[in-house]
């Protein structure tokens, strides 16, 4: 977003909060982003400790947005211990930082009608004919900021009549709108296009909401990250781990989703290892689309690289043999059935990613 240079290079433009971070009284709703991994929970522990001194926890809720199959899942490790997969990780980060159980959303996508189900992304992406690029980057403007928004549609409403703005909860004249303040676990030191993003911004406004952008954490480093879970106890998701309960981030430099575009080479080894037969069905996708998981690196020759000596020892190999990975594969097979709705042809003129998350993924 623009600034406003005839205030001041740090004050942004159109938040509610006429300042350079936000006054959390300002808000009616406050919301956290949850995806399970080490930088969400910095930010919702950020967060609730400001909330809690300006006496406006009760505020404060969190969202999570599943992936279905694409998410790493729960694994027990070689004593029988359980170790959550992001949607766990998501509600016990919440409780942790205070959140009450029924403040934690969780949203998936569905399809459209009578009997909706989970649409899957895999699925989305074999309708669709094209993988996610950083120039249409549907997997995360449909399967988590869409239904992000839906899952707090009531919540807006809601308040709508207890703050007396409205006297029903689907009117749409308001005496003011709703302000959302939307916190994010976003740090600078990830990618350039984090760095230049504004830690507080405005994104959205209508006569029904007014939604400002906050990063409370984006001058972290990955150290301060790692020393606030060995602070607060709180463990961290293994797949941050060689393997499930090492304790030794020397696992996936990310959790997102378990084999994401935007991941780093090694992540994406570690993914192809770990999740070999998930890989597979990737590849199939490849293979009858005509297009790859990124320009520069297809998942075929992933995973081919993923069993050359020197690669990155797995620790963990998932079977994925559940009836909601059989699923997919079954809904992946009719996708591929049909025609695409694009061609791929447009994907070799965006960009290649160099070796690392270049762009907001969560």
């Amino acid at each position: 977003m623009p600034y406003d240079t005839a205030v001041s290079e740090a004050w942004p433009v159109g938040t509610v909060t006429r300042a350079p971070a936000p006054d959390l009284a300002d808000y009616d709703v406050i919301s956290v982003n949850l995806s399970g991994g080490g930088d969400s929970f910095a930010a919702v522990h950020e967060l609730m400790g400001a909330a809690q001194a300006a006496g406006v926890a009760d505020r404060v809720w969190t969202f999570h947005a599943t992936l279905g199959p694409a998410d790493w899942p729960d694994v027990h490790d070689g004593a029988g211990r359980l170790h959550p997969g992001a949607a766990g990780m998501a509600a016990a980060q919440s409780l942790f930082c205070g959140v009450p159980a029924g403040r934690h959303l969780v949203g998936t996508k569905l399809t459209t009608g009578p009997e909706p189900v989970v649409y899957d992304l895999l699925t989305y992406t074999a309708a669709y004919g094209r993988f996610p690029r950083l120039g249409t980057r549907y997997c995360t403007r449909q399967f988590k900021e869409a239904v992000e928004e839906a899952a707090f549609t009531p919540v807006i409403n809601q308040l709508k009549v207890t703050l007396g703005l409205a006297g029903a909860p689907t009117a749409v004249k308001l005496r003011r709108p709703v302000r959302r303040l939307k916190v994010l676990g976003l740090r600078a030191e990830e990618s350039r296009a984090r760095a230049e993003r504004p830690a507080y911004r405005h994104v959205h406004r209508n006569g029904v909401r007014h939604v400002d952008e906050w990063s409370p954490v984006k001058a972290w480093t990955k150290d301060d990250v790692r020393a606030l879970h060995a602070r607060t106890g709180m463990p961290h998701h293994w797949t941050y781990d060689s393997r499930p309960g090492a304790n030794d981030w020397l696992g996936t430099s990310r959790c997102s989703c378990s084999l994401c575009f935007l991941s780093a080479r090694r992540d994406l080894l570690l993914g192809a290892a770990r999740r070999p037969r998930y890989a597979a069905l990737i590849a199939r996708v490849e293979q009858v689309r005509g297009d790859t998981f990124r320009p520069d690196w297809s998942m075929a020759q992933l995973i081919e690289e993923s069993k050359r000596p020197g690669a990155p020892e797995p620790g963990i190999v998932l079977a994925d043999e559940t009836p909601e990975f059989a699923h997919l594969e079954r809904q992946v097979a009719l996708a591929l059935a049909q025609p695409p709705r694009r061609l791929p042809h447009l994907a070799a003129r965006l960009p290649v990613l160099g070796d690392g998350c270049a762009a907001t993924c969560c």
